[in-house]
């Protein structure tokens, strides 16, 4: 189950990234940050058992782990990060998130440049 809540952060306001974002039972849940036609911001949760399938995106991709520890695949290799640890998944790089207990990421898409 996915579910996504599209409004943005309240502006000039202190946040506590990990906590604006709840962990539901068997779903990844989407929060957005920040959204603009150059790109946008997302907090995610995943539930035990939960990840993302398969994809590729035109635009490079900066996932970094808030809470536990995720396995990202990208081009067939496996990278295991814990929470603090970062990653660049590049523009049209096969990639996909493994479960591996329950964890919260950020996801951060830069789409200028590519014009």
């Amino acid at each position: 189950m996915d579910n996504r809540d599209s409004k943005e952060l309240e502006k000039s306001k202190s946040h506590i990234i990990v906590e604006i974002i709840e962990y539901v039972p068997n779903s990844v849940v989407i929060k957005t940050i920040i959204k603009k036609s150059t790109g946008n911001i997302s907090a995610m949760s995943f539930d035990s058992g939960e990840g993302l399938t398969e994809k590729t995106s035109p635009f490079d991709t900066f996932a970094q782990i808030i809470e536990g520890k995720a396995e990202i695949v990208i081009d067939k290799k496996s990278n295991f990060l814990e929470s603090g640890q970062g990653i660049i998944i590049p523009a049209h790089s096969p990639n996909f998130i493994k479960p591996n207990g329950r964890f919260k990421m950020i996801m951060t898409i830069i789409k200028s440049g590519y014009e």
